[in-house]
């Protein structure tokens, strides 16, 4: 079977990157833009950094702020509705995960009308048409969705988060700036840093792995190990190193897939509105312990991405137990909690039920039963 890879057709990196927005917009002559950033960005001033670009030249845009964290059908619904009476052409997606799956859901759906129920875009949905065009900015370092054919989506109602995976949705453009990354409050740069991580270490050892997606992991890893702790504290070096880091592991996993720890991160998100880096960070050190068996030697990769010395002069055992460690390690000194208080015990058997039907769980290098998932998230309790 043949391995296939799909990337932006064009991504820009570096401080300074978003004053090439400009440049695309022109060279594709489109006419109005559909913004969409959630309100914390819109009132901090941070997606204000493109829309004054925007009034500069004169290009005209209209703000779509109706996003949640775990972004939910009803905002996906309500910014279609937007999208159409806007007589907008574009969407510039300013944010992190929230604000670019919203907007990739509603560039989907607009071109793909036959899909207007969202719940009908979960897994992989047999859409025809690319989505509305798009610029992706992302403001944090972790999600990478700007350069991914993932997104996710909140199902209230049912108290479920699905996954939706679709090559037409990857945004035409990709502007990773630094600098819009540096207003990121330390928590925040924590999190979403290790969302990125996991994606690295999950994508590395998930079954469709191959050489291409190992490079991007492995580098992905080395990255963050090195910048994630610089970012928190705010330095230049740290937020340049993460912005890279963190998209590459996205080149990785989007063309991958991913493993328990999502599944199971997305259940918590669902049940507890717990942010979804935050899950991902607790469950890593986790999730690797019980996949560890089931991943040969790559583990002494991830050992060696992450620091740690005298790799080679260990046991399996031995460096498989160091990169976990570091992970934990990498985890507390960016201020992550161990463990998640909200998490019920009369919830498990739904969460393990949702974590085991989730669309990220097949990928993982070891099958699991529901009583294993249970334990697992006892482990969090």
């Amino acid at each position: 079977m043949a391995n296939k890879i799909s990337l932006n057709g064009t991504s820009y990196h570096g401080p300074g990157a978003i004053n090439e927005i400009i440049t695309e917009i022109k060279m594709h002559g489109f006419k109005k833009a559909f913004v969409t950033s959630d309100p914390d960005l819109i009132k901090f001033g941070v997606t204000a950094k493109v829309t004054d670009l925007l009034d500069q030249e004169g290009l005209p845009y209209e703000i779509y702020s109706d996003i949640k964290p775990n972004p939910t059908i009803e905002n996906v619904q309500h910014g279609v509705e937007a999208f159409k009476e806007s007589g907008a052409d574009y969407i510039i997606a300013i944010g992190g995960g929230s604000s670019m799956d919203t907007s990739k859901a509603i560039g989907i759906i607009i071109t793909n009308p036959e899909f207007a129920d969202v719940r009908s875009l979960e897994g992989m949905a047999p859409t025809k048409n690319p989505c509305v065009p798009t610029i992706a900015v992302p403001t944090t370092a972790g999600t990478a969705a700007e350069v991914t054919i993932n997104y996710v989506i909140t199902d209230v109602e049912k108290k479920r988060k699905f996954v939706c995976v679709d090559p037409h949705d990857m945004p035409m453009v990709a502007i990773v700036d630094p600098e819009m990354m540096a207003s990121m409050p330390k928590g925040l740069t924590a999190s979403t840093g290790m969302d990125a991580l996991t994606h690295a270490i999950e994508g590395y050892t998930t079954k469709g792995a191959w050489e291409m997606t190992d490079m991007f992991h492995i580098e992905a890893i080395r990255l963050i190990a090195e910048n994630l702790r610089g970012a928190v504290a705010n330095t230049k070096e740290g937020r340049e190193g993460m912005a890279l880091g963190q998209y590459i592991a996205g080149m990785g996993f989007s063309n991958v897939g991913l493993g328990i720890d999502h599944a199971m991160a997305h259940t918590l998100s669902a049940y507890y509105d717990t942010p979804h880096g935050m899950a991902c960070a607790q469950l890593l050190p986790i999730s690797m312990e019980f996949n560890k068996e089931y991943t040969g030697e790559k583990y002494k990769a991830i050992a060696k991405a992450m620091g740690v010395e005298g790799v080679d002069d260990m046991t399996q055992e031995e460096y498989r137990n160091a990169a976990i460690e570091a992970v934990k390690q990498l985890s507390k000194d960016v201020g992550i909690p161990e463990k998640n208080e909200r998490i019920k015990e009369e919830d498990l058997d739904q969460l393990a039920e949702d974590a085991l039907a989730d669309a990220c769980y097949p990928g993982n290098p070891r099958e699991a039963t529901k009583e294993q998932v249970l334990e697992l998230f006892r482990k969090l309790m």
